[in-house]
């Protein structure tokens, strides 16, 4: 079990079938950490209000963040994305060490990042909602063809492979929509005196230098289920659950042997 200083989780969508709740706590539980932001699309208000359910698992993992805002020494935020735009009823709200607000500037040794989930830096998503909510119905269909298809490869002992994400991602990349998505944010870091961007939304993980700003972004929990950490190196890293959690089964395993040889 390693401690981190900051962990980012994004695009749960809690009410949506392919959330993976259960997947999101487990590494949660065995990665603790000092800062959790909670980087939008947390609960997918959009699918719930159509053909989404809410599931126990996915009322286990607020019942896991409940359980965590009694440590005195932890920093829960959770902030609005598009998805859970209901939120802004309520923002800003605080109790205890537990906040929802829309955006964030946090410090990373000497540097500063702006911290969004980033749908406002998105043209469709902010000027076209009725194409945003045309698009989430077919990608709604690919998250079905994509569980299908992940329910046969785990039967003949495959790992898990997100088939949506890869038709998604040569889609968006024709079209160029990611390159300017990630062009907007940096330029807004650069607008707020910011060393970096820490986003979501796009659910393609990422960590790389554009021009003089450090572009992150946490993934999802959806498709690719992966995890944006801060050592207490100020180094910040992604995390992908698949192979996260080999490492870890291959660990037990070894402990498992070890010990039967001292039999």
């Amino acid at each position: 079990m390693k401690k981190y200083k900051t962990i980012v989780i994004s695009d749960l969508h809690l009410g949506v079938k392919s959330s993976k709740a259960k997947e999101v706590v487990y590494f949660l539980k065995h990665n603790p950490c000092e800062r959790l932001i909670l980087n939008g699309d947390i609960i997918d208000g959009w699918q719930l209000k159509k053909s989404g359910k809410w599931k126990k698992k996915h009322s286990r993992f607020f019942k896991y963040i409940l359980k965590i805002m009694s440590d005195a020494y932890m920093e829960i935020v959770y902030l609005r994305g598009n998805h859970d735009d209901f939120l802004d009823e309520i923002m800003p709200f605080e109790i205890g060490n537990f906040k929802i607000q829309k955006e964030l500037i946090i410090d990373s040794g000497e540097k500063k990042y702006y911290v969004i989930h980033g749908d406002i830096f998105d043209t469709i998503t902010s000027n076209m909602k009725w194409l945003s909510k045309l698009g989430d119905i077919g990608y709604t269909l690919l998250l079905w063809v994509n569980r299908h298809y992940n329910h046969r490869r785990q039967k003949k002992g495959k790992e898990y492979y997100s088939l949506s994400s890869l038709i998604k991602n040569k889609v968006k990349r024709v079209v160029n929509l990611i390159s300017d998505y990630e062009d907007k944010l940096t330029s807004i870091a650069n607008d707020k005196n910011c060393d970096g961007i820490i986003c979501g939304h796009i659910h393609q993980a990422d960590n790389k230098m554009i021009g003089n700003i450090h572009y992150l972004n946490s993934g999802d929990w959806v498709e690719s289920m992966t995890a944006l950490v801060e050592t207490y190196e100020n180094e910040w890293k992604i995390i992908d659950y698949v192979s996260w959690i080999k490492e870890v089964n291959d660990f037990k395993e070894k402990s498992r042997k070890k010990e039967l040889t001292k039999i």
